[in-house]
């Protein structure tokens, strides 16, 4: 095609304009910065970045647990980056959104395992989620630390009551299971609590019905009778029918394994319906927000949680401090001291995998981080932090909360006595 003279120069000019700003773009890439969307590149102090992956509900009605855990994850990156515990690492967190879905958990996984600078993932919520993702991060070697999942199937099997066998090696948790919470409560509920008449609900997902069957199992054992179960649908706010049945049952107890937005409509409707009783739960309940849904007639009501609760532990006093001073504005909710303790394994497993190798990081430096985890061991937030053979919580401590003036309030810590 023939062009003429001016439009020729001017083509030119545009050219060198272009050059000119690819070599700028190229330049600036090749500087890198932590706050870019080029996670991958060298950080600002010359060194590596190092992705920890975050995956909870951050929206929806378990946000409250969810954006607790993104917070308490991002405030151990940051201490992490302003002590420079790892010599040319930049840490940062990518946080995404599993809205408590199994199959949105299954994507962030994917997405996750697609970005080469993620060397390490906290979370989920749901033990329900966690098991369509384990699978994923497992076949890419990419470790993962819950903070709150407490099925016991995540990291003994299926057959965990008769066989215990550990199906993914790159799966950990620093919060205790339901094979322990589940015969805590029921001890305290038969012994402590003098009832000897429950009624045992749940909502049909991986973590409520596991929890409600090894609270059943060991308040039978222990002497007490169920006098009635109900499966509810967590999609509903009508317990009206169920409430009924309770009532009618005789029960002096309610046990409900599943979650807080659930769990406090129901309590509510339990004592409309003429009930008078207290409802317990698991940690899927110990929140703020039961209250609120609740009500006032919910004083009483009981539930357990893993741990000790954070502000009466010597070791966490940092925590907290430092968490409001960083201006989060939402709570660290239930799971933030676990949340913390979670991302810190990472970041001390990466220590240790970047030391052994002359202060880089390898090549195979997913493999590796997984391997580390195993024998990480260290002094946080909620306590000791080590792992099992299985990969779970050496931490097993747990505490009775009951609601007083409308908020959840510590009445007994201790450890299940089997």
């Amino acid at each position: 095609m023939c062009l003429g003279k001016g439009l020729i120069v001017r083509q030119r000019s545009l050219i060198a304009i272009t050059a000119a700003l690819a070599a700028g773009a190229l330049t600036l890439t090749a500087c890198g910065s932590r706050d870019s969307g080029d996670k991958g590149s060298d950080s600002g102090n010359g060194g590596s970045t190092v992705v920890i992956g975050v995956d909870a509900p951050l929206t929806g009605d378990l946000s409250a647990m969810g954006l607790g855990i993104k917070n308490s994850a991002d405030l151990a990156v940051r201490n992490a980056n302003k002590q420079k515990l790892v010599k040319g690492i930049t840490f940062k967190i990518e946080a995404l959104d599993d809205q408590k879905q199994p199959s949105q958990g299954q994507q962030n996984a994917t997405k996750l395992v697609a970005d080469s600078n993620v060397l390490g993932v906290v979370g989920p919520l749901n033990s329900s989620v966690a098991e369509s993702m384990q699978k994923v991060f497992d076949d890419a070697k990419l470790v993962e630390v819950s903070p709150a999942n407490t099925g016991p199937a995540l990291t003994q099997g299926a057959d965990w009551q008769t066989k215990k066998v550990r199906p993914y090696k790159s799966y950990f948790r620093t919060a205790t299971t339901d094979a322990i919470q589940g015969p805590f409560a029921a001890q305290y509920v038969f012994n402590t609590a003098k009832k000897k008449k429950v009624f045992v609900i749940d909502d049909k997902k991986t973590y409520g019905a596991g929890l409600a069957g090894t609270f059943s199992e060991e308040f039978k054992k222990l002497g007490g009778k169920v006098v009635g179960t109900e499966h509810i649908n967590p999609d509903t706010t009508d317990f009206s029918a169920v409430a009924t049945k309770v009532k009618n049952s005789g029960a002096d107890v309610v046990y409900y394994g599943g979650e807080y937005p659930q769990a406090g409509p129901l309590s509510k409707q339990i004592k409309a319906a003429g009930a008078k009783i207290p409802l317990v739960g698991g940690d899927g309940i110990n929140d703020a927000t039961y209250g609120k849904l609740a009500g006032p007639e919910a004083t009483g009501d009981l539930a357990t949680s893993v741990g000790a609760p954070v502000e009466s532990l010597p070791s966490a006093k940092q925590f907290v401090s430092d968490y409001k001073a960083a201006g989060y504005k939402d709570e660290y909710s239930a799971y933030g001291g676990y949340s913390y303790d979670s991302a810190w394994a990472i970041i001390e497993a990466v220590k240790k995998v970047v030391e052994d190798n002359g202060g880089k990081l390898p090549s195979d430096a997913r493999a590796k981080v997984t391997a580390a985890m195993q024998n990480v061991s260290f002094d946080g937030v909620t306590g000791k932090v080590s792992f099992d053979e299985f990969g779970d919580a050496t931490n097993k401590q747990l505490t009775v909360y009951a609601v007083k003036n409308g908020a959840f309030t510590a009445v007994k810590s201790g450890t299940f006595t089997g």
